[in-house]
């Protein structure tokens, strides 16, 4: 387990037991860090304060990453709590439910929209805001979440793959962008996963046998997995890493037909 002893991070993204952000949020408090972990809506309020309650004086707050406003609101109460950052982890995601089940011909402009903002930009729009909490410290890790579908064409992915690709796109921006602040920007692109987000896919489950049939570890992958390679690009142990994306999937990638 990488060290994150005195170590402040924010985590958005938690929505329940099942998501990747929870997964790195226990992975990472059980390497010594603080957290903060935001829920977006009331609605998700309570499941994340249930499993907040399971770290260690852990803050907890709102934040819609549509909202320039709740990110600045967030990032003051960082500043009082936390007096700067260490890292930030940004695993939020969404499409509308018409974006996924229809064609992607069929995408309007308003879920393709919906979708990049939420999928793609706020991760601009949270390191943007935390560049300064993080320039505290000497610098810090800034780490996403992506999948495939952002390079390779998978049913019912649609616009999430489109945002994914500008997402990833983004995360090499923003690396050359800060690198001379030594903040690292990366991505970690797990395999398909059981999580709330995925359950909003048609066929995913269609979509994990397929993994489990062609990827040369002959299995899918699991949370604590991918928790385990976020921790290390968090931790001082991937100093020398950044603008990549990091992939997690049992080296399903790699294959052909």
């Amino acid at each position: 387990m990488a060290d994150l002893s005195g170590k402040h991070g924010l985590i958005v993204g938690v929505a329940n037991k099942r998501s990747i952000s929870w997964a790195i949020a226990q992975a990472a408090a059980a390497g010594g860090a603080r957290l903060a972990l935001t829920y977006p809506s009331e609605r998700l309020e309570e499941n994340v304060r249930e499993l907040a309650a399971k770290l260690e004086n852990p803050l907890v707050l709102p934040c819609d990453v549509s909202s320039d406003q709740q990110i600045a609101d967030l990032t003051a109460s960082l500043d009082r709590e936390f007096g700067g950052l260490d890292f930030l982890v940004r695993g939020a995601s969404f499409a509308p439910n018409d974006a996924l089940s229809n064609p992607f011909l069929e995408t309007t402009r308003d879920s393709f929209r919906i979708a990049l903002d939420i999928s793609a930009y706020s991760l601009v729009a949270l390191t943007r805001a935390v560049v300064p909490l993080l320039e505290r410290r000497g610098g810090g890790s800034v780490l996403t979440l992506t999948y495939l579908g952002s390079q390779r064409v998978f049913t019912n992915y649609n616009v999430m793959g489109v945002a994914k690709a500008a997402l990833e796109a983004s995360v090499r921006y923003l690396a050359s962008d800060l690198g001379p602040k030594n903040i690292r920007v990366n991505a970690v692109s797990a395999g398909p996963i059981k999580t709330l987000a995925a359950s909003g896919i048609p066929g995913f489950s269609n979509i994990l046998q397929v993994y489990r049939d062609r990827a040369p570890l002959r299995r899918s992958v699991e949370l604590a997995e991918v928790a385990d390679a976020a921790v290390f690009l968090l931790s001082p142990a991937s100093r020398a890493i950044t603008g990549e994306v990091v992939m997690v999937d049992a080296g399903y990638h790699s294959v052909g037909i």
